[in-house]
């Protein structure tokens, strides 16, 4: 952090926080993945982010994200994203609103046939936010995710309220889906408690298992989130339409339906045979905002059946604030109320 301050601009994506930092070299690494590794202890990059999220600068719930070099010149640029609780491999959402900030900010110069691709390297991977315009106005972004596949399925798990099966798939980061009827519950604002306290617990009791083990990579293992959700009944057509709150982190709660994790929700939905492979997923969050997913191609990976989900939303840049610290203050980096 200068003297004069750290810039950041802040978006949002279907409700979700999304602050961007572009005054930092980020940590030392060979990649953006190795980066990510040397953050957790990076006194810089880590106190940033302590700085950025906590109290009075931010919130339990903020997210945001670094940007620094590609792995290669094949990337317009790479970016650690971060939370309350450290860094992660993966942010749809937060991918989404980049792309949507480097067009408006001529970093990437839009595609007169309109639309732009924002190539960016993420520790999970080389992602892509595909950015509709029309004229200077961005109309939708896609985020082209990394192979999303199924890892585990019927895996039971005990709870303060009963045991409850729950299917676990990568879609940058490992997720648990499980119904928010399996405890009673829905995914509303009254349930919302009782879903971040199970997940909480969920998440937990996974990440002393093997089913939090990623196959390729053991810096992507852990369960990053959980996803509960509730059926709002398929449509004539196939197409499947489900709401969601994801608890990641430390209890954190996903404003937006969450990027990564319908990625991973697309690939559950397929592997069961639920989600036909020309078929959509109309994904609502717990604040009513909506996106849709769909399936662009096929592969295998780790010797799995895996599919390359797009997710399509719409993101917002919502202010542009220059963060100072007073010598004086006694609350530095701040403090976090949850």
């Amino acid at each position: 952090m200068t003297s004069d301050g750290i810039d950041a601009v802040d978006y949002h994506c279907g409700g979700e926080p999304f602050r961007i930092v572009t005054a930092t070299a980020g940590p030392a690494g060979a990649t953006v993945a190795e980066k990510r590794v040397a953050a957790a202890t990076d006194p810089e990059a880590d106190g940033l982010r302590k700085l950025l999220c906590s109290e009075p600068r931010g919130h339990a719930d903020m997210y945001g994200g670094f940007i620094v070099a590609p792995d290669d010149p094949g990337a317009h640029f790479g970016v650690l994203f971060w939370h309350k609780d450290g860094f992660s491999a993966a942010c749809g959402h937060g991918t989404m609103c980049l792309g949507t900030w480097a067009v408006q900010t001529g970093l990437v110069p839009v595609d007169p046939g309109g639309v732009t691709d924002v190539v960016v390297d993420v520790p999970s991977g080389r992602v892509t936010a595909r950015v509709t315009t029309a004229g200077t106005k961005v109309t939708a972004v896609d985020f082209v995710s990394v192979a999303a596949y199924l890892l585990h399925d019927e895996v039971v798990v005990e709870t303060s309220r009963g045991a409850a099966s729950c299917t676990v798939a990568f879609g940058g980061a490992i997720y648990a889906h499980v119904p928010a009827a399996t405890f009673g519950l829905s995914v509303d604002k009254a349930s919302l408690p009782a879903l971040i306290e199970l997940g909480r617990e969920i998440k937990n009791e996974l990440n002393a298992t093997v089913y939090a083990e990623h196959p390729l990579d053991p810096r992507l293992s852990g369960v990053y989130g959980v996803i509960f959700f509730d059926e709002l009944g398929d449509e004539d057509d196939g197409d499947v339409r489900q709401r969601n709150v994801t608890v990641f982190a430390d209890g954190q709660v996903d404003r937006s339906p969450c990027g990564s994790g319908t990625a991973s929700r697309v690939a559950a939905l397929h592997s069961s045979g639920r989600l036909a492979t020309d078929g959509t997923l109309v994904h609502s969050s717990i604040v009513g905002s909506t996106w849709s997913a769909r399936i662009a191609d096929m592969t295998v990976l780790a010797g799995r059946n895996a599919v390359l989900p797009i997710v399509t939303g719409r993101a917002f840049r919502t202010g542009h604030h220059r963060f100072v610290v007073d010598p004086d203050d006694d609350l530095v980096p701040g403090f976090v109320l949850r």
